[in-house]
């Protein structure tokens, strides 16, 4: 069977994807965008508790996890959160700004899906094409006089520029896989090994019975080397999870510790000021008046200090203090890409040009989203890279 010729080929329906396609159609581009899927955009709609967290209005370079720090600015200043949300009101999506800079639907994350649908329609208007071919598995993709051509189950396509936009293999149950190294190591492009990232930690040995809190939630100050993060904390019936957890654990390498400040509020030296105030209390009555009892009781008991706080010697009390702003958690592990948002490390920024996600080692080769070693924070950064990287390659192919 004859390819189907295109201008563009976009690898994966995801949000990076669909954004490369809309765009490179408005431009007048014929592209084709395979989705081994049997719909597009399945990230998207489970985002957010499904109302999708479409981007973070405090976006900045800074709020991205890269082995090139810099790599990311280029895209984020030319594609910003701003713009994506002028896109969201142009197709009258009511939405509503939650904790920390971060926007969601009103409605449902179907919208955004929408959205990016109606922009491949576009495309026609600018004598484009963007067509969007779903449950078709790529068999092979080779390249050759300039053009690629991948192969799926239902036929071949072929075209001088080729977009991998498939994504890193965090939550695999939706189809993500290692497509995209693999593809990229076929091309010779280099790898920064990928770990899960925004992902729960898992506790054992002596700190298992922290695990006995399942369900036990907290605002607290967490750190993984000097990244800090200061949100809620829950306890599961595996380790510990909650926003602080999810952004620090991008941080957390194997060996290192975690720390967990219980009581970001409390003023310096709170506990001797307790002891002068409420001598008859006790370590745990002061913790419940600041965390749910179970917690408290918990802490209190590893700490070791049942008497009342006046019978109590001051250097132990500074001692208490400290530990509770200083838990140290030692995490055997996590629970993996199963449950990982997203994935740090992919396809090295520095095979790549950061205006336009081209490789640098083969024309006609791009690279977007989160199969790029680029890893936002949680809270809508990623989807903004998503738009941002995708803009930037539609700009180009």
């Amino acid at each position: 069977m004859e390819p189907q010729d295109y201008d563009a080929i976009v690898l994966g329906g995801g949000a990076a994807g669909l954004m490369c396609a809309a765009f490179a159609g408005q431009r007048g581009r014929r592209v084709a965008v395979i989705e081994h899927g049997d719909r597009v955009g399945k990230k998207i709609l489970i985002s957010g508790g499904g109302r999708c967290n479409f981007t973070n209005i405090h976006t900045a370079p800074d709020r991205y996890i890269s082995s090139n720090p810099h790599f990311a600015k280029s895209a984020l200043s030319r594609y910003t959160a701003a713009d994506f949300l002028a896109l969201v009101e142009s197709h009258g999506i009511a939405w509503h700004e939650k904790t920390l800079g971060q926007l969601f639907c009103d409605g449902s994350a179907q919208q955004i899906v929408d959205l990016l649908l109606a922009e491949c329609a576009k495309a026609g208007a600018a004598g484009g094409v963007v067509d969007v071919h779903c449950g078709e598995p790529v068999s092979g993709v080779s390249h050759a006089d300039a053009r690629f051509t991948v192969a799926t189950g239902g036929g071949a396509f072929r075209a001088s520029s080729l977009v991998i936009a498939t994504g890193g293999p965090s939550i695999p149950k939706l189809g993500a896989s290692g497509f995209a190294y693999d593809l990229a190591r076929q091309f010779g492009i280099k790898i920064v090994e990928p770990r899960p990232a925004l992902v729960p930690l898992t506790l054992g040995g002596e700190q298992v019975l922290f695990r006995e809190l399942s369900g036990v939630s907290t605002e607290v100050s967490a750190v993984a080397g000097k990244a800090r993060f200061r949100e809620a904390a829950l306890f599961t019936h595996r380790g510990l999870s909650g926003p602080a957890i999810l952004q620090v654990s991008s941080y957390w390498r194997h060996g290192d510790t975690v720390g967990v400040d219980f009581l970001p509020d409390a003023e310096a030296e709170w506990l001797l000021a307790a002891k002068r105030g409420h001598p008859r209390a006790t370590l745990r009555t002061m913790l419940r008046e600041h965390l749910p009892a179970r917690l408290a009781d918990t802490l209190a008991d590893r700490i070791d200090a049942p008497r009342e706080l006046g019978n109590m010697p001051d250097k132990a009390l500074a001692g208490a203090e400290a530990r509770l702003r200083d838990w140290r958690f030692a995490p055997n592990g996590t629970e993996g890409f199963a449950k990982a948002e997203v994935t740090v490390g992919g396809i090295a920024c520095g095979e790549l040009s950061s205006k336009t996600m081209e490789s640098r080692r083969v024309p006609g080769l791009y690279a977007i989203g989160e199969a790029v070693d680029v890893t936002g924070w949680l809270g809508g950064y990623n989807f903004q890279w998503a738009w941002a990287s995708g803009m930037a390659a539609a700009q180009a192919v």
